[in-house]
This record gives C-alpha cells, structure tokens and sequence, in this order.
C-alpha cells in the first residue's frame, strides 16, 4: 500500500513518471483507499479496495519481470539448453498472484499498449511472454535513454520489427539453407580431413546477412565493411561475398602434387605474395540495389587466427569510408554512407580484451562510426572449452551491456526469427546510429576444425547434436506442415545444389605443379625511397608558420603557453634553429597545402605526452578549442588530431583500417611512450608487418614511439626497436631512429610522397623525449630547404680541428638516436681531440643503408675496426640486427664490435643514479678515453 500511496504522490505532482496503468487507474478511481481488510468492489467512480491495488501491483511487477528477464525463459537453445538457471522470475506465483486472479483483471491496466485484443490480464501475461521469451528475446533495460527503451519496447511488443515473409520468399529461404549446408558437405567429402571450420550449426548466418545488405543497398549505404574469424568463413565468402567455388576448391589444393586451376574468369581475387590460409582470405563485392546510379560495395576483412583482433580495423575502415577530407578543418564524418559489420566468436567476445577496447571506441568523436551490428556466432564452446570455464557471465553478449548496447538473443534453428532479429537490428542502427548486437545461439556439429574429436570434452552436448536435424530440415518439415512446400520438395532442393557444385568441380583443370610458384614482390616493394623529393622553399615555409601563429579574433589562449608558441615565429630566420615540435607542424602544413588529409591520433597526442606540440589550443575563458593547422589559407584538405582512450592495440587496429581503406591519407598514431606500444603486439605481427605480403593490404601509416634512456626505468626507456626489426623484411617498413627535426620533417613528407604508389609502406620511428628541446636536435632552415633525408649523417664535434684529417681515423663509431647525441655532448666537454675516432649516425636502420655506409668506409684507409654504441641492452635493440650487416662490409684486417649495456631481461634499471653511471661507461668506452692516448 506504501508503495501505492508513493505512486500517487507521484501522480499528483507529475502524471507522466507512473506507469501507464497506474495513471489510468489513478485517473478512473482517485486516491487509493485503504479498506481495514474488507473486500470492496470496484465499480464506476468508487474507489479500489487494497486487494485491487495489491492484485495490480503484482500483475505490473510481473510485466515488469517478463521485459527484464523475459529471456531467462526464452526458447533460445536449439540445443545445449541444459545448463539454464530456473525462471522464477517470470511465474505469477512469485510476485503473490495466481492465473486466476490475473483473469479478473482488465488487460488494459497491465498493458495499456496492446495492439491485439485481449480479454484480461492473464492473456496479456501470456502474449507479452511469447514476445519476450519466444525464440527470440531481448535485453534492452540496460539502455538509459529513454527515447532509445522506449522505441525498442514499441517494436518488441507490437511486433512491427517481424519479417513477414510470403510462400515464394520462404521457399527462397529454404533454398539458401541448403545452398549453404550443401557446400559444406560437398567440401567435407571432396576435400577430406581438411580444415574448413564449418558453419554448420549457425547456417542461418547467411541468410541473415543477405538481409542486412539487401537493407543496406536499398538504403543506398556505399560500403558495407564486414570482419569475422573463420567459423562459417568460407559459406559466408562463397555465397554472401561471391567468391567463385572454382577458387575456394582451387585453394584447398587437394593433392599433393598436382593443383586445381579455375575456370577461365573465375580467379578475380589476388592476395599478396606469400598468402594466407584459405580461411583468412577477405573479399570484396558490388551489390546493386536496382537501378544503375548507385551499388553497395561489401567488404569482408582479411583475418588472422587471432579472432577479434580484426574488430577495431574494421572500425576503422568504416570510419575512413565516411569520412569527407577534401576540404581544410577537421573531416565531414556522414554516418550512413558506410556500415559495419562484426561477426564474434562466443567464447572469444567474451574473453578476448580487444572486443572491450573497440566497443569503447563506439561514441569517441575521433572513433564513432555511426553504430555496429554486431553478431555472435554463439556454437557454446570455445575450441574445447565449456561455457562455464570461459567466462565469468551468464551470456557471452553480457560484455555488451556495459556500453548499453541492445542485445537480442535468437535460436539459430528458427530462420525467420533470425530474419526478424537481423531486420529490427538494422533498423535500430539506422534510426539512433548506435551498436546493436544480435547473440545468434546455435551449435557446432563438429569439432573446431573438422578433424577435432569434441565427444571426449563435451560428451553431453555431442549427444544431442548427434541426434539433433540440420536447420534445413528443421526448417523443410515447417514449411511441409504448412503446406508451403510439396513432399519430397527439399529433396529436389538438395538434389540441385550438390549437383552443381559436382559440375563445377569436375570442370577445373588438373595441372602439375611438383614445385609450386612463389609470386614475386611487386616493383615498388623492391625500390628505395631516397628519389623521392622532400625540400621546400623557405618562403613558403615562413608563410606557412605565420598563419601557424594566428588566432581567431577574441580567443584567450594561455599566455604562457602563447608566449612559448610565438618564439616560433623567428626559428626560419638565419642564425635560428627550428625545433622538434615546429618542424612537424611544418611538415604537415605543407602536406595539407599539398591537398593531402592527414589524421594523428594517440594518449594525450592534441598536446603531446611532453608538452611540445600543443596542435590543440584551449580558451581559458570559454573552454573552445583552436587548431592552429585550421587556420591555414592554403590547405586544400582536412587535418584531424584526436586524444585516443587509453588503448593500444584497439585504437592501433583502428588506425591501420584507415590507413589501408584511406591510402590518400597520412595516417600517424603516436604512443604516450614508446614502451606501450607492445599492448598492441597482435596488430603489429599480424597486420602492419605482414598484411601486404599476405593480402596485398597496402598501408603508409605511421608509428611515432617516443624512445631513449634517460634513467626513467623499464617502461619509459625503450619502444623495442629490437622487436620491429625482428620484423622487418621484404622492405615491409621502416625502421628508422633520427636525431634532428629536418630529418623528421623530411620523413614525414617522404611518407606522404609515396601514398597510393606501389612504394607505399609503413613508418616505423623512434621519436625523442627529452631531445625534443635540445638545441643539438633544432635545423637551421637549409636543411630543409636544399637536401632531404639522409639515411646516414656525421656526427659532429668529433675534432677540433675544422677538418678531420680521415688518414689517423682506425675506429668508425655507429650508432641511432640518443646515445649519439649524448657522445656529441661528451666530446665537446672534452679536451682531447679524438684524432683516431670518427663517428655517423644511422638514421635508417631499415631498410639499412649498406652501399652508404661502405662508400664512408673507403673514406679511411687505415680503418681497424667498427663498433656499433647503442643504449638499450646488448640483447636488445640494432645490435643483433646489424651485426651480420656489418660484418658483411669488413676489409681485410678489420673488426666489428659491440659498446653498450650487457645482456638484461629488463629493459633498463630503474635508479637514475645507476643510469648515469651506465652512461657514462658506455661513452667512455666507445670514445676510448679510459684507454690513455687511444683518444689522442
């Protein structure tokens, strides 16, 4: 009664913020009055009894419960459903009512919406029960905006979402499960004990993306981008892609020495020149919606075995296809003119951290891409594990809650339920443009790759989906008892289908093949970038940096920070030095006067981790925001920077998807230390390093990792460069660690040089820390005016002497980065004039320059030895990687060796103190001043 009388208070103060019911019996009767236990009838303009208000109350916690928790009880589970808690929660009997009490009451009270007629309260119990917890169900309570809840609950409980399909359309239906079962088994005996990780089980997957693009194309969406690991891989490629058969048997190779070849036109899709697995192969399709002015293309990713890694690229090949970066100012991002597609494994969704770091990126006005349909292909094991070791929740999709993502969980045996799923999905995205998520609950008829045995880890659910019918069936003996199709008609079905693909097989050509080709690299791949040219007039540098320098009018930026920004203004000038920070604002001034967009995200990148760049200014009266590079006159395209969220490998697999689907823009994704970026290891291995020599997946990003010891301990010390030279091969990137902001200015216009040329690679650079203000980094103008980058460079201050007399010099010094710049320090403190020591710099160190290097060799004739100085542990950074290189380059006589820290398993010490000392060692010893008059 308590709660009642709160109720009405409610209702007097504000009609709107009761339920439905109440307000309409609140308006029919009044007050509640209590009736000191007697039962008082409720008639026209009499007041409800207590019993009445009580009766009510329970029916309305019931609906309440039936929309919450209606999928507790839902009918999901084609198989495996034995492990569901009991649904209390949904019998009358736990709220104090009973079916008897719930059929005195008016439906109405309960269920004012009901858009069907119904005699009391029980029946509308029992009509909402079968839209919440029929084969298909939903969550939605976690969605707090109220807009969103209340759409979604129109569309549940009226039931407008569902597809109604006619007798033809449902027949097309049957066909296509049974295109899609049939392939399977046609693989399965043509190609026998090969891995194809079949869809069997989930094969509704198909038609349901049929539905999705069929929506899409009609809605003229230019792109739709789809990423899923390898279950149902090659169904979804063959039929939903269009990947001819011909190249899907072609690449299951089944004998061992002879190679099935396709039929003529039938090979359209090349990858790179290693290739992949069949099952990680993408595709790409053109989808007409009917008329000649407009196609949907569908692009299914390229995927490696490492699952959900593929999720935050596909992100961001959404993000780059709706992107508008043709004009200056930030990009124009249309939400409808791309979307995306995510296919997840239950298991891994659930388990795998990169799903949590992409969802976040869902609503980020650097990451948004207008809402995902997401899909769990949910076969209710991992690999062999059961549901109850894999994860920590009652459902797979439960992860999704948090982000307050729709969730709908649909049994996968009911195919026009799945329809109706897939229809109300697309149609939530475009409406509130938003993540949806469909947990498509189904099974896995075989083990995870066809030659596993599953019956020893799940024997219980083997045992019922040995006896359990293929959706087809499933789905034929329906439509036979509904007289939609004839006895005998699924048979004719089948029949058709496998005769088919009998046709196409037996029509490929068998070649011998005892040592199969190995495609060559394309020509660009093999070329060097030094032809590239990078300088640029000092006029139009000074022009650039003074538009750099201006401000809207009535903006108050912060006065010691503009007083540090306008000291910009002179470093051009003769006598001057441009620093770190100004040579990139620099740099991309003239690539977006050049017509090229740039994006660069990363942890606190608007202002830099070490509070050098400032590319985002912020009014301290207002809050606005300023970027300098919008105010550009000459800029013909759009420049973005974005802080990221603190994450690495989804926002890594972010940037590259855009890079790849957005090759005309310079992509840069900076770490907050260099250290970090291996949390994004996966997308490092798997994509940037090798994606074009498995896929042909061209990418000209860039990585900046700010590196470098300066006694900041094991994770602020060193980006392990030893890691990306491991890596690195068949020119797949650069790899370089530069010491001036010419060179880094030079770099970054290199990389937009070769954009969308077949030169195109990654950029891989150890960036500064604390050299960012050293003035040993800062250029005079010339160097960027009249050369370009320089693979390799003098160390200066070597001699005193204005020339070095090359005819003394026995040791060459090699060395990257900060250490040189900490001997350039060493040795203009010292009185000795290092006549038997010279020292360059490899900027590059991949690809490295050799013939450079050996050019510079032939400079000293009575050169003894090279000794390569590094910083980082001898186990660590260039040293294992240049030592064959260098040792290559010896003359007779001459020696190679190593100068830096030992062998360690931690990156660097952590005690300052300790740090100097190793240091100082290292300088010493690579400069010979412990060794007397070796120096000399």
């Amino acid at each position: 009664m308590g709660y009642i009388e709160e109720q009405y208070e409610r209702y007097q103060e504000d009609e709107t913020t009761v339920d439905a019911s109440l307000k309409e019996l609140f308006d029919k009767h009044g007050a509640p009055v209590q009736a000191n236990g007697a039962t008082t009838q409720t008639g026209e303009g009499s007041a409800p009894s207590s019993q009445d208000i009580v009766k009510v109350s329970a029916a309305l916690k019931l609906v309440e419960a039936i929309r919450r928790d209606g999928h507790l009880a839902a009918d999901i589970y084609a198989v495996g459903g034995f492990d569901r808690p009991d649904a209390e929660l949904l019998e009358p009997e736990t709220y104090g009512t009973s079916k008897e009490e719930l059929e005195q009451l008016p439906a109405e009270w309960v269920w004012p919406e009901a858009n069907v007629k119904l005699e009391n309260a029980w029946q509308a119990i029992q009509t909402l029960k079968e839209r919440y917890a029929g084969t298909l169900s939903f969550e939605y309570e976690h969605v707090h905006n109220e807009n969103e809840r209340s759409w979604l609950r129109d569309r549940v409980e009226s039931g407008s979402f569902n597809v109604n399909l006619s007798n033809e359309e449902r027949k097309q239906l049957l066909y296509r499960l049974v295109e899609v079962e049939n392939f399977e088994h046609f693989l399965a005996k043509t190609f026998v004990a090969q891995k194809r990780f079949s869809i069997e089980g989930l094969d509704v997957m198909v038609p349901m993306l049929d539905k999705m693009i069929q929506g899409a194309a009609g809605d003229h969406i230019q792109h739709v981008m789809m990423g899923m690991a390898h279950r149902g891989r090659l169904n979804v490629l063959a039929h939903v892609l269009g990947k001819p058969y011909e190249k899907i048997f072609s690449e299951f190779n089944h004998s061992p020495e002879k190679e099935l070849m396709p039929s003529e036109g039938s090979q359209g899709i090349n990858y790179g020149w290693t290739g992949d697995v069949k099952y990680h192969f993408g595709a790409k399709r053109e989808v007409k919606n009917g008329d000649d002015k407009h196609s949907t293309r569908v692009t299914l990713s390229h995927n490696p075995s490492h699952l959900e890694f593929v999720n935050p690229v596909v992100q961001g090949f959404t993000r780059a296809a709706q992107d508008y970066r043709e004009e200056p100012g930030n990009s124009v991002i249309d939400e409808d003119a791309a979307l995306g597609v995510l296919i997840h494994g239950d298991a891994a969704f659930i388990g795998e951290g990169v799903v949590a770091e992409t969802l976040n990126l869902s609503d980020l006005e650097g990451y948004r891409s207008g809402g995902t349909v997401h899909i769990i292909a949910n076969n209710l094991v991992g690999f062999t594990t059961n549901r109850k070791d894999g994860r920590s929740t009652r459902y797979a999709s439960d992860l999704a809650k948090g982000f307050e993502i729709p969730i709908m969980h649909v049994n996968a045996d009911d195919p026009e339920a799945c329809l109706s799923a897939m229809a109300l999905a697309y149609e939530y995205r475009q409406k509130f443009h938003k993540d949806v998520l469909i947990d498509l609950v189904g099974y896995r008829r075989f083990g995870h790759n066809e030659m596993d045995e599953p019956r020893a880890t799940q024997p219980r659910l083997y045992n019922e989906i040995d006896e359990h019918p293929t959706v087809a069936d499933v789905y034929g003996e329906r439509l036979l008892k509904q007289e939609v199709i004839e006895d005998g008609e699924l048979d004719e079905y089948k029949e058709k289908v496998t005769s088919n693909l009998n046709d196409i097989y037996n029509s490929m050509k068998e070649e011998e093949t005892h040592e199969p080709d190995v495609q060559s690299r394309p020509q660009g791949v093999e070329r060097s970038l030094q032809e590239f040219d990078t300088v640029v007039e000092l006029d139009r540098l000074k022009a650039l940096n003074e538009q750099m320098l201006k401000r809207p009018e009535g903006f108050n930026g912060f006065k010691k920070l503009e007083k540090i920004l306008q000291k910009r203004q002179n470093m051009l000038e003769e006598g001057n030095k441009v620093d770190w920070a100004t040579a990139e604002a620099l740099a991309f001034a003239t690539i977006l006067e050049e017509g090229q967009p740039i994006r660069v995200t990363g942890q606190d990148t608007q202002r830099g981790t070490f509070a050098h760049r400032h590319m985002v200014l912020h009014d301290v009266e207002t809050g606005e925001t300023y970027c300098p590079l919008h105010g550009i006159e000459q800029a013909k395209a759009s420049f973005d920077i974005f802080n990221s969220p603190l994450s690495e490998a989804g926002v890594l697999g972010f940037e590259y998807g855009y890079s790849v689907h957005s090759q005309e823009t310079l992509v840069i994704w900076e770490a907050q230390f260099g250290d970090f970026a291996n949390a994004g290891q996966v997308i490092f291995d798997q994509f940037v390093s090798s994606g074009r020599a498995k896929w042909n997946e061209q990418s000209n990003m860039v990585f900046l990792l700010p590196h470098g010891y300066e006694g900041q301990g094991p994770e602020h010390s060193s980006a392990r460069l030893e890691r990306f030279l491991q890596l690195a091969a068949e020119n797949n990137w650069t790899v370089a660690n530069v010491t001036s902001a010419a060179q880094y200015f030079h770099l970054l216009r290199r990389q937009s040089a070769i954009s969308c040329k077949e030169e195109e690679r990654p950029l891989v650079l150890m960036t500064p820390k604390s050299l960012l203000r050293n003035q040993r980094v800062a250029s005079a103008a010339d160097e960027f005016t009249e050369s370009g980058f320089h693979t390799i460079v003098r160390q200066p201050g070597l001699t005193k002497e204005k020339k070095k007399d090359k005819e003394k010099v026995e040791t060459l010094l090699l060395g990257s980065g900060k250490i040189m710049v900490d001997i350039e320090d060493r040795t203009e403190k010292e009185e000795a004039s290092f006549e038997k020591v010279d020292a360059v710099r490899v900027e590059q160190i991949y690809p490295f320059p050799k013939e450079k290097l050996k050019e510079i060799m032939k400079e000293y004739p009575k050169l003894k030895e090279l000794v390569w100085v590094q910083e980082e542990p001898q186990n660590m950074g260039s040293w294992y990687f240049v030592e064959g290189i260098l040792y290559n380059l010896l003359g007779e006589g001459q020696i190679h060796r190593y100068v830096g820290r030992p062998h360690r398993a931690s990156p660097s010490v952590g005690e300052p103190n300790i740090h100097k000392t190793e240091q100082n060692r290292i300088i010493q010893e690579a400069l010979q001043i412990s060794k007397g008059g070796n120096a000399q």
